[in-house]
């Protein structure tokens, strides 16, 4: 990985890496609980490619301060698109989870910055029985054994066969739990609403392609989730067996030829 750089917002800094490239800017966003680390095994794929990349720690994750008022989707789409200005934009945008959620919004609040969304495992709307599974979650992550709670359930985010690197990036993400102020920004993402992406939609004009995991297990029809967000943003829609929570992880190749293909059609 590159040095860490920090871009600087009105109530703390989000922590990013960039690789310089002479092809268009590439700006990676993981999700709630998980780390810029997510992307090892994409980002050199990328950067192989001939793109610029920017890998980004979402608000109290990481590198990033713990300082912030907000931790939503809305937050985190204006920190991609603070960005995308830092680093001399427009990009195309890769969001994970929560991540593809503020992608959207950037890219309907600001059209001219974004040129083309990759969004894995997207979380773009609030699921089925959100309100009862939030309290549950909730109740869940309640100190004492809220951190040990969140590890435990981590494995069923990546089924079978483990990405390179996985306990080392397991150990990372617990320690990250363990950092003065981010088990308590972790909580604060935990209350996310989806609902602010799933309005913007309909506003989205950028060219996407959804990859969802067909063992995601976040949603009871995964292949249904990907196909309805295909159709609400016509996109492309690529089902990826035995993946669960993360393709950036465990089907970097996937996501790679998707972020070509995307640029190949804006050539």
């Amino acid at each position: 990985m590159t040095d860490t750089r920090y871009l600087r917002r009105p109530e703390g800094r989000i922590a990013y890496e960039l690789w310089d490239g002479d092809g268009p800017l590439v700006i990676c966003s993981p999700g709630m609980g998980e780390l810029r680390q997510s992307y090892r095994l994409l980002a050199p794929k990328l950067v192989a490619a001939g793109y610029r990349v920017a890998v980004l720690d979402i608000r109290g994750h990481g590198d990033s301060d713990t300082s912030f008022s907000g931790y939503d989707d809305v937050a985190l789409a204006s920190d991609i698109l603070g960005l995308a200005d830092e680093l001399g934009g427009p990009a195309y945008l890769v969001g994970n989870s929560m991540g593809a959620g503020a992608a959207v919004i950037a890219a309907a609040d600001a059209p001219a910055k974004v040129r083309g969304l990759v969004l894995l495992g997207p979380f773009v709307r609030q699921p089925a029985g959100a309100a009862v599974l939030n309290l549950l979650f909730r109740i869940m992550l309640v100190r004492p054994w809220g951190p040990a709670a969140f590890l435990g359930y981590y494995p069923k985010w990546v089924p079978g066969t483990k990405p390179e690197g996985y306990a080392e990036h397991l150990a990372r993400v617990r320690d990250n739990l363990r950092r003065p102020g981010h088990w308590r920004a972790f909580v604060r993402t935990t209350r996310t609403s989806h609902e602010p992406a799933r309005q913007r939609l309909p506003e989205v004009s950028a060219p996407a392609v959804v990859l969802m995991g067909a063992a995601d297990v976040d949603w009871k029809d995964p292949a249904a989730e990907a196909h309805w967000i295909g159709e609400q943003l016509g996109a492309e829609v690529v089902m990826l067996p035995g993946v669960g929570h993360f393709p950036q992880a465990q089907a970097p190749e996937a996501v790679a030829a998707a972020v070509n293909r995307l640029v190949e059609q804006d050539s």
